[in-house]
């Protein structure tokens, strides 16, 4: 680390946030920790972490996310969320992975080749996202007779995705129940693995009674997904509302509030870069885009939009104590402050001072798209309670 900018990643609170998960949601047998596009950003070494909290599989969206695990960790099973062309599937079979068969034409090309031995299997439905599955009942059928009759193929789980948050929300009811009709003369007792709820529905219902496995994703990383029903009359009429809505629509029991404990192990620092002492009037940045204000100084720190980061953030915290963002570029950004600080002094970007949450309602984004902002040349310090590890992905 050159430049003193990075991520820092706590990863003893990600596996409290999985322990605290699994703890309080025991009825599964299957905890699938998605950890696609390098575990939400964080980086791929976390897979040991959550598996130490209680994860017991991992799902990843690609053979490439497949084969960086293997790096880390050689035992735990992987699926593949998306179709892995074929002619990669010496590779499938070297790291273990799980294949995801979305159709009969892709089954089909699969039963024809000659594996050295058996290969995972997971069937994936199409319940309504429209993005990847089996649509047709009678193309699911021939695909698990397909599957018995090849003794190397095995079909180790079928599931399905849901496209909403299932908050009062009649398509949720609609899937689940497009998932039972297609799997009508499927003995899903049969099936090692069903699974289909991810973090922002399993919270939020009863647990189904057909499943046995959920997919852990952004609730690992400490969002509970937790509503509050708020007070006062406004609250009161729309949960009246509310109310109306879901029993003239039969709607599904819908659980808004959880006490989960949960917190974030992503932290984004840099440091002070220069320090220029400034006088009202003067300009600050491309394009004489800000204005000073009063005599003061201007703070020049490295990180800029190539990492993730603009003036939109609006503010950054130095000793604790927040200073706008005036100016952005690629490379770096400039804050005003009205007292001198000192070169390399540390710079929170998000962190304690200033939330994750925080920095999602000034960009008007949620903390997917915050976590995955943050740009791979940024390195990530992986700290454990034994030790601190940088990283560059």
């Amino acid at each position: 680390m050159y430049r003193k900018t990075y991520v820092e990643i706590d990863e003893d609170i990600l596996k409290k946030n999985t322990k605290e998960v699994i703890n309080k949601y025991n009825e599964y047998k299957y905890y699938i920790g998605v950890v696609k596009n390098n575990a939400y950003h964080h980086g791929i070494k976390v897979v040991n972490s959550l598996i130490e909290g209680g994860v017991n599989y991992l799902a990843v969206s690609s053979l490439e996310e497949a084969i960086e695990i293997r790096k880390f960790n050689n035992d735990i099973p992987i699926l593949v969320l998306e179709p892995i062309d074929l002619d990669y599937i010496d590779d499938v079979m070297i790291n273990k992975v799980t294949l995801t068969v979305d159709n009969l034409d892709y089954l089909k090309l699969l039963n024809g080749l000659s594996l050295s031995y058996p290969l995972n299997i997971h069937l994936k439905i199409d319940t309504g996202m429209n993005r990847l599955g089996f649509k047709e009942k009678k193309d699911l059928n021939k695909a698990v007779k397909l599957i018995k009759e090849n003794k190397n193929l095995i079909l180790e789980g079928i599931y399905s995705h849901f496209a909403t948050s299932g908050i009062q929300d009649i398509y949720y009811d609609q899937q689940v129940n497009t998932f039972l009709e297609l799997t009508q003369d499927i003995n899903l007792e049969e099936i090692p693995i069903v699974h289909f709820d991810r973090s922002l529905t399993f919270v939020t219902h009863k647990k189904l009674s057909f499943v046995n496995g959920i997919r852990l994703g952004i609730i690992l990383f400490g969002f509970s997904g937790s509503r509050k029903k708020g007070k006062g009359l406004k609250a009161r009429f729309r949960n009246i509302k509310r109310n109306i809505y879901i029993k003239h629509h039969h709607i599904s029991e819908t659980i808004l509030e959880n006490d989960l404990n949960l917190q974030t192990a992503f932290k984004l620092y840099s440091n002070v870069l220069a320090v220029r002492k400034v006088t009202k009037g003067e300009v600050v940045g491309y394009n004489a885009s800000y204005k000073v204000k009063e005599d003061g100084y201007i703070v020049t720190i490295p990180i800029g939009y190539a990492d993730g980061v603009t003036k939109e953030f609006k503010s950054v915290a130095i000793k604790n104590k927040r200073y706008k963002i005036v100016s952005d570029a690629m490379d770096m950004i400039m804050v005003f402050t009205d007292t001198k600080l000192k070169y390399k002094d540390k710079v929170e970007i998000f962190g304690n001072t200033i939330s994750i949450r925080e920095v999602c309602h000034n960009l008007n984004i949620n903390a997917y798209h915050l976590f995955n902002q943050i740009s791979h040349r940024v390195p990530r310090i992986h700290k454990t309670k034994e030790e601190d590890l940088e990283i560059k992905y």
